[in-house]
């Protein structure tokens, strides 16, 4: 599907509607032609962002069809024992090492989405992180509160901890931002912004954004405290 006429087809939006309210094997076996065919336009519109968006950034996820996740629960250990989870969702990576953060996306009636950043920091980057967040607070603020973050995203979302991490101090003038321990930001989209033909421009768009927060914390964690690189 050429990038420019990439779009999410209404019934793809339809077959997910009907598998939320019919979620059982039989349906499912019985719809199977709807579900490959709503598949494949996901993957052909995850194929158009990839393209669009290895003009201003690299990805190392090849296709749509490597990046979507499986439509199936993992029900082994979950109180929700529905079979099917009836959304698409996807996850592009960058190139790594140098290149760190992910992108996200979920197509959903009523809760589509995407998102990007950091949202499982190993132990190590989150240490790295908050270091820097401490010497460099200041910038820290001004890269929130750039106009490509608050215009798409509002603000940084992410678990954080209660009270103090470890090996820092309460009093640190960094410390709303050290009790992170998750570095994301989300964006919601109406169901007919999804379904609309500018839909693959926006998400672009809105993924385009995030560069300055993912190229300033790509480069903390590629080089050591004093700025050599570890790579």
């Amino acid at each position: 599907m050429p990038a420019n006429t990439a779009t999410i087809q209404k019934s793809t939006f339809d077959f997910l509607k009907k598998l939320a309210a019919n979620n059982d094997r039989d349906w499912f076996n019985a719809h199977r032609a709807q579900f490959e065919q709503a598949k494949e336009n996901v993957e052909g519109f995850m194929d158009a962002l990839i393209l669009k968006m290895n003009t201003h950034d690299q990805l190392e996820t090849p296709s749509g069809k490597k990046g979507l996740y499986r439509i199936y629960n993992d029900v082994r250990f979950s109180k929700d024992k529905a079979p099917y989870n009836p959304r698409f969702a996807g996850y592009l990576r960058r190139v790594k090492p140098l290149l760190r953060g992910g992108y996200y996306i979920w197509i959903k009636p009523g809760a589509s989405r995407v998102g990007c950043g950091f949202g499982n920091p190993n132990a190590d980057d989150l240490k790295r992180i908050r270091e820097d967040i401490s010497l460099n607070y200041a910038d820290w603020k001004k890269l929130l509160k750039s106009k490509g973050i608050v215009t798409n995203f509002g603000q940084m979302e992410g678990n954080q901890v209660k009270t103090t991490p470890r090996g820092f101090s309460p009093d640190d003038p960094a410390i709303d931002l050290l009790r992170f321990k998750q570095y994301w930001f989300e964006r919601s989209f109406t169901d007919a912004e999804v379904l609309a033909p500018t839909f693959l421009q926006q998400v672009n768009q809105t993924y385009k954004s995030i560069r300055p927060f993912f190229d300033y914390v790509s480069e903390v964690l590629t080089t050591d405290a004093n700025g050599e690189p570890l790579f």
